[in-house]
């Protein structure tokens, strides 16, 4: 089994467990325990309980007449989840450049995995009009849920049990001089999100950055993603800012929201 350059910090037993998913090609489909244990080399003991726990969780499945196993319907879903992403990425990226375009600064379009919101476009601001910390962050950057305006969108409509089971493994650490570190000062933050369809991260992540964000959703209502512009501080209130930006970031929003499936 080929390993990693550099194992520090490095699960063995995950590496193992993709090995087992990475040996199914579509020259070779449907393999055996003994198979997988050549092909990876490991024992087939050790090669059985890898198999076995992915089979458990779906990502594998035994043909009963051959004994052989197939990648299960687990896998897929992981590549729909994929796919889908890029698709989104895809409608939103004309939106997120006339966005950008008519208020000169940078717009995201954000995804939540577990605790975190995930970048998945970006189209950067006129020079001058974006924060010292957008020049670090990319495509694929993982930004902290509670304290982000994409985040805090994606997590207020959340059923309520999948949010408090999320916040339940969130430290609330500070970010910035406005970060909320207080677990129901932040939910009462996500509920006003709810009511008014909008988050406003205002120098919560940093000092001296602010974005504004609002939902985009499927066909069935479920929020999907989350598109923002963000903006370096300046003397301009907030509330003005949502005023002024929030018309058009809705409308960004519903755009995108209606060639989404």
């Amino acid at each position: 089994m080929k390993r990693a350059a550099n194992g520090a910090g490095l699960s063995q037993s995950l590496e193992r467990g993709l090995a087992v998913l990475c040996a199914f090609t579509p020259d070779r489909p449907a393999l055996g325990i003994s198979e997988l244990a050549r092909e990876l080399a490991l024992t087939r003991s050790t090669t059985h309980r890898y198999v076995a726990t992915l089979a458990s969780l779906g990502f594998l499945e035994q043909d009963d007449s051959t004994q052989k196993y197939r990648l299960g319907p687990r896998v897929l879903d992981l590549g729909f989840s994929m796919l889908g992403s890029l698709e989104l990425r895809e409608i939103a990226a004309p939106h997120l450049r006339r966005l950008t375009d008519e208020t000169g600064y940078t717009s995201n379009l954000a995804i939540r995995d577990d605790t975190d919101a995930i970048l998945i476009d970006r189209v950067r601001g006129r020079p001058g009009r974006y924060h010292h910390l957008e020049s670090t962050l990319h495509v694929g950057s993982r930004l902290p849920a509670y304290c982000s305006a994409t985040g805090k969108i994606l997590l207020a409509f959340l059923p309520r049990p999948d949010l408090g089971r999320l916040l339940d493994r969130m430290e609330l650490v500070r970010h910035g001089p406005h970060t909320l570190t207080d677990r129901p000062a932040l939910l009462a933050e996500l509920e006003r999100v709810r009511q008014a369809g909008l988050a406003v991260n205002d120098e919560e992540l940093d000092s001296a950055l602010r974005s504004i964000a609002a939902p985009v959703r499927a066909r069935s209502g479920k929020v999907v993603a989350a598109v923002n512009l963000a903006f370096p501080w300046s003397p301009v209130a907030t509330s003005d800012l949502v005023r002024e930006l929030g018309p058009v970031l809705r409308a960004t929003a519903n755009d995108i929201s209606a060639r989404v499936i």
